[in-house]
């Protein structure tokens, strides 16, 4: 229950919630937190920020203060790799990236979490790339004072099926690359695409196993994949012999090799021809000709997702379509843009 008191009144009383002060431009913050004794001289402080009476909390049976609130709901949505600290400002709480790795959100869970009346939570995009302490969601009650049973039932929905918000480590792969292509294998033109992959998982912090490579040959490619699993890469990137030409037999010699899960089409510009494929636990990605030319490709969304333990299969590559089409801006500022997203 709150009671209203006028401001003049007010003086010797604890403020009941934290008071918000904007100057555009300059600050957005608390001019005064909850717990604060209202003294002359912070009347006329008060006044410009609109406040004419205070309000005193006498909480009833079953009710909460948004504070109290606030750290019911971080501690439902945090899971591995998230921290926070029960030091609500303005009635939030921020929620941290407790190690560098790959923020998850569970979608429908904190869909199902901000449908409950009088909180909310928002959150970073799913499968972004943090930094230890960078900020990845906060979480709130609406209202100063509220019942506390739909804080519970919120924290409670954020729990089930696992944790609605996590930061996964990206595991550090010994990753084979295998060239295909008659007109790299024979000299007629120089290798590029070895450097561009070996910079993208080097940035990940993995390490090139080895590199070969092969003509348009079955037989040759199988070998080359054969070879990089018995040296013990876990992690195979092929580049070339991707598209619908008839001597385009990548996926054969994948195929060959063992695979016995293979997914070849992806809902994402550049990088439709991307193929997913498994020997045993193993990946085995498949690069179309574009991430020659294109500094991002469907690569970038999905090898950090492989680090950090996803099976890509069908319907990861078709959820991809919703955010997979790439502006081909002039100059690239990905992550920071809509692509993947």
């Amino acid at each position: 229950m709150l009671k209203k008191i006028k401001l003049q009144d007010a003086v010797g009383t604890k403020l009941a919630h934290d008071i918000t002060e904007i100057r555009p431009g300059e600050f957005k913050g608390p001019a005064f937190h909850k717990g604060h004794t209202v003294c002359n001289e912070d009347l006329c402080h008060l006044q410009k920020l609109g406040k004419n009476n205070l309000y005193l909390i006498d909480l009833e049976e079953g009710e909460i203060h948004e504070n109290q609130a606030a750290a019911i709901l971080a501690a439902g949505l945090a899971g591995e790799g998230i921290e926070w600290q029960n030091e609500p400002r303005e009635g939030k709480i921020k929620l941290l990236a407790e190690r560098d790795g790959l923020f998850t959100v569970n979608t429908a869970s904190l869909a199902a979490f901000n449908m409950v009346d009088e909180v909310m939570c928002a959150t970073l995009h799913n499968h972004t790339l943090v930094k230890k302490g960078g900020l990845v969601a906060a979480t709130r009650a609406i209202p100063l004072v509220m019942k506390r049973s739909p804080v519970e039932r919120a924290a409670a929905i954020a729990q089930q099926n696992g944790a609605t918000l996590s930061v996964k480590v990206l595991r550090q792969a010994k990753v084979g690359l295998v060239i295909t292509g008659n007109e790299v294998y024979h000299g007629l033109i120089e290798d590029r695409f070895a450097s561009i992959l070996s910079e993208k998982v080097t940035t990940l912090d993995c390490e090139v196993g080895g590199l070969e490579f092969a003509p348009d040959d079955t037989g040759l490619i199988s070998r080359a994949i054969r070879s990089h699993l018995e040296r013990g890469c876990d992690l195979l990137i092929l580049s070339g012999g991707m598209s619908v030409d008839p001597d385009d037999v990548t996926r054969q010699g994948i195929r060959q090799a063992g695979a016995t899960e293979m997914h070849y089409g992806a809902a994402v510009l550049p990088g439709a021809m991307f193929l997913a494929a498994y020997i045993g636990d193993v990946p085995l990605l498949g690069v179309p000709a574009c991430g020659l030319h294109h500094r991002i490709t469907v690569l970038d969304l999905l090898l950090p997702r492989i680090l950090a333990g996803e099976k890509i299969g069908k319907a990861e590559l078709a959820f991809l379509g919703h955010g997979g089409l790439c502006k081909d801006c002039e100059e690239c500022s990905y992550p920071h843009c809509p692509f993947g997203k």
